[in-house]
């Protein structure tokens, strides 16, 4: 459904998103937009960004994909380029998809009877128009470019199909002779005229300048093409489309070209949210970017507008406590516009509020006298950079909270010292304080770090505990997850006397002297309590 702005979609508008009210004020001269159509060039423009490479596989799949998301047509690749192109187009033209099935091609027959040959029902068919592009590519005078592109719109059009024509490099390209190849064309029975930033080197106040000086002359509608060589791509297709323009051609996750093409959702978001303009079903974007990231290998900077994995992210105790009362603080829009979750990050600018939040989303009650306890491990993890996941939050909450319920420490570890290495034998060296107050320092062997570790701390406490059960796991995955421990100690004086401990930390050695510290001090406590009984 595309629609223009009404009242009530305006009041829908202002539950989705917070936008600057200079927006609308800026706007209001504007003539009203509507009907934009998304022309979408992920399977050409965007495979020919370098180290994508996709299967006719890919493509069916990322094709599904932007027509379940709603484009209007999807430029699929250049037929002329290989047999193997033209198969795949061939595949996707016989899916019958709701969006019509594009093939680039150059103006020249060959290429678009490849195009036509393929089953497609739309065809873009370009050259170029730049006195640069003139000289030092096409080797052509204006006139012969003109009489080109004039012969292959109507060898297009006697071809049976819809044909768009772009100015390749059309904003560097003379305003007057570009008006006269597209009025030739238009002559010619072309459907719509592309204007392609081809290097991405013009402003938005240039773009619109020239897609209005062209909306005089033109009665077909007008698309637009923009690179973000210098960063302006999604700014320059809203310009033009402020001025006139009626088709966007984006790329999903703005992938293409060197820098890449105007991105799909940036594009798509702003239409609806600061022109009123339905493009596509905005809640099926983050998927739609998912599947484009997967099946690309393409990776995506973390502070990618709109799709990127910090997008709603938020780590600052100040803007965490704003969301948490209203998400218009640091929110542009709430991420469910776009099929999108908050993500409260956990790490070294994290407060209170921040961490409270966090554990409720992840149903665990914590009390707040130990919050402080919690914030400090918080914080000395997160000063190395570290990002502390949702499951190692509870697990450090929950150790927080067992060890709460395990009792006070009557057994203290003063001092870890473990050497290792793979010609040396690993050994550690403990310093404990005893319950009575005396102090004892131990060394020992093991097999292993932790083997070491846990023999000082036995040989330090008591000869006759033995380890029944050692347990570790990673909580989440990475080199820098954190890990769990878990021991069940058993004194051999007394069978049945079983005494468990357990413990979360980023070391695994640490984390398992932790645990049996843990295991030590239940046991030493539960003697105690016997005493006092008896």
């Amino acid at each position: 459904m595309k629609t223009q702005q009404t009242s009530e979609s305006a009041k829908k508008l202002e539950e989705m998103f917070a936008i600057s009210p200079y927006n609308q004020l800026a706007l209001s001269g504007v003539a009203p937009i509507k009907d934009i159509k998304i022309f979408d060039t992920t399977l050409r423009d965007g495979e020919q960004a370098p180290g994508i490479a996709l299967s006719p596989d890919d493509k069916i799949r990322i094709a599904q994909a932007l027509d379940s998301l709603g484009v209007d047509i999807i430029e699929a690749g250049f037929a002329a380029s290989s047999d193997i192109e033209q198969s795949i187009l061939k595949q996707l033209a016989g899916m019958k998809l709701n969006a019509k099935v594009c093939s680039l091609a150059r103006a020249m027959p060959a290429d678009i009877d490849k195009a036509v040959d393929s089953g497609v029902d739309y065809i873009h068919t370009f050259i170029a128009t730049s006195d640069l592009h003139m000289k030092y590519k096409l080797k052509m005078t204006p006139e012969q470019v003109k009489e080109k592109a004039v012969a292959a719109v109507e060898y297009a059009k006697s071809r049976g199909v819809e044909v768009q024509f772009s100015c390749e490099d059309a904003t560097r390209s003379n305003m007057d002779f570009m008006k006269e190849v597209l009025l030739a064309v238009q002559d010619a029975g072309v459907d719509s005229v592309n204007i392609p930033d081809t290097v991405g080197v013009i402003i938005p106040r240039a773009m619109g300048h020239m897609i209005a000086e062209l909306r005089k002359v033109l009665k077909v509608p007008i698309s637009v093409h923009c690179h973000n060589d210098m960063g302006l791509a999604v700014a320059n297709t809203l310009a033009a489309v402020e001025n006139g323009a009626s088709i966007c051609h984006v790329c999903m996750n703005g992938i293409g070209e060197r820098t890449g093409n105007a991105a799909l959702e940036e594009v798509a978001v702003n239409l609806f949210a600061n022109y009123g303009v339905q493009t596509v079903d905005l809640s099926k974007i983050a998927e739609t970017s998912d599947i484009v990231r997967r099946v690309t290998g393409f990776g995506m900077a973390a502070n990618k507008p709109v799709v990127g994995r910090n997008a709603f992210a938020h780590e600052s105790g100040i803007h965490v406590h704003g969301i948490m009362n209203n998400t218009a603080t640091y929110e542009p829009f709430l991420p469910e516009v776009i099929g999108a979750k908050r993500h409260i990050v956990i790490g070294k600018l994290s407060g209170s509020h921040s961490v409270e939040g966090k554990l409720e989303e992840l149903g665990v009650k914590f009390p707040a006298e130990h919050m402080p306890e919690l914030m400090e491990t918080v914080k000395q993890l997160s000063i190395t950079g570290k990002e502390i996941s949702d499951p190692e939050l509870v697990a450090l909450a929950e150790n927080i909270m067992w060890k709460k319920q395990a009792g006070n420490r009557t057994v203290a570890l003063n001092e870890l010292t473990v050497v290792t290495g793979r010609s040396t034998t690993a050994t550690a060296t403990v310093g404990i304080t005893k319950p009575d107050g005396s102090k004892i320092k131990v060394a020992e062997i093991g097999v292993g770090p932790v083997n070491a570790a846990v023999n000082a701390i036995r040989k330090a406490v008591n000869q006759n505990i033995t380890m029944e059960e050692y347990r570790l796991s990673a909580i989440t995955g990475g080199s820098d997850a954190m890990c769990e421990v878990a021991v069940t100690l058993k004194n051999v004086q007394n069978d049945e006397a079983l005494s468990f401990g357990r413990a979360v930390g980023p070391d695994i050695v640490e984390t398992s002297v932790e645990a049996t510290m843990a295991a030590i001090n239940r046991d030493f406590s539960r003697v105690a309590i016997r005493k006092k009984e008896c």
